[in-house]
């Protein structure tokens, strides 16, 4: 696997200054809003310890890709891993921080939070318009015990480049044949319905003032809002709920030694497994220009996986396995 290589200079400069009561090193970083909440929890505690002033803007993973791409930024952070042709001509280091999960939440009277059972197919066909209101045939066959009413379903989705549109379309690629025939995988989608929203923290706040409504999110922000999620049935056939055991469940099988840390969680095998899971990826500028700050990112996501495991549990995220971890910070080859 390729090293992730560093300036031993610069290292040692940053070490210098950090939790010595030296000047702080700010660090600007920007991209997923999935990766937002636990980022600025870690950035919170690690700050009086190394130093480290993590300054986060959760502006989406495609504007994290490309911020960094153009040097505007410290670090960036994507769901989706990045292209290995970029990564070579940015001169990026490329690796996971944590991985946790996508809630489908609901909106309709009379249902309460995880009583709604949907399939990959007909969670396809609604995101595709093809089922348009909640008493079809088709929703009510997989919950004979609910009673569903006769209301328009409204579709919430990520506008702009999204890692959570990624993530959905891909797991539904996998499992829907006229999804990966009509929509296919990007973190841009041409929806034949619906209303583009801002990321989670748009479904989050939309999805309960729209009766009907329907979107999806990062399971931090399900939680704080008290939203209804839905259960999905997994690739065992089993329906699940989406939470930190499920997403564990999945995160567990997943493959790890793919090129550049570039894992794909959706869809795995297990009885518990949650089938929306992703990883989400630091992207760490390699440039002389860049080598203090890059430097103090990399102090700040050690310190993250040294401490900060209890922290993202909590989260509702999963650590990475402790094998992974070790191969990254060796790799950092300070």
């Amino acid at each position: 696997m390729r090293a992730l290589r560093i300036g031993m200079m610069a290292l040692a400069i940053t070490a210098a200054g950090l939790g010595s009561g030296h000047a702080e090193t700010s660090v600007m970083g920007t991209g997923s809003a999935f990766a937002a909440p636990i980022y600025l929890k870690w950035g919170e505690q690690q700050r009086p310890t190394t130093g480290v002033a993590i300054n986060y803007q959760p502006s989406g993973s495609s504007v994290g890709q490309l911020q960094v791409l153009k040097g505007l930024t410290d670090f960036g952070a994507s769901d989706v891993p990045m292209d290995d042709a970029k990564l070579k001509e940015g001169d990026i280091l490329q690796f996971p921080t944590v991985a946790g999960g996508y809630a489908i939440v609901v909106n309709i009277p009379g249902v309460a939070p995880g009583q709604l059972r949907l399939t990959a197919q007909v969670l396809a066909d609604i995101f595709m318009g093809r089922i348009s209101s909640w008493d079809d045939e088709r929703i009510g066959a997989l919950n004979p015990r609910l009673t569903l009413p006769k209301l328009a379903i409204s579709l919430l989705y990520h506008a702009g480049g999204s890692g959570g549109t990624y993530a959905i379309s891909r797991y539904l690629s996998k499992t829907s044949d006229a999804w990966r025939e009509r929509m296919g995988i990007g973190m841009t989608l041409n929806w034949p319905v619906g209303a583009g929203v801002k990321g989670s923290y748009g479904a989050a706040s939309t999805v309960p003032m729209t009766p009907g409504g329907i979107g999806y999110a990062e399971l931090s922000y399900v939680i704080a809002n008290n939203l209804a999620t839905v259960q999905l049935q997994n690739k065992e056939g089993r329906f699940v709920q989406p939470n930190g055991v499920t997403f564990a469940a999945a995160a567990e099988n997943g493959d790890w030694s793919v090129p550049n840390y570039a894992v794909d969680l959706t869809d795995m095998p297990g009885e518990q497994s949650w089938p929306i899971v992703t990883a989400t990826f630091a992207l760490v500028p390699r440039s002389p220009a860049k080598a203090a700050t890059s430097a103090a990112a990399l102090q700040f996501f050690k310190w993250a996986w040294a401490h900060g495991d209890a922290t993202a549990r909590s989260m509702q995220f999963v650590p990475l396995p402790g094998k992974v971890k070790a191969d990254i910070v060796k790799n950092f080859r300070e």
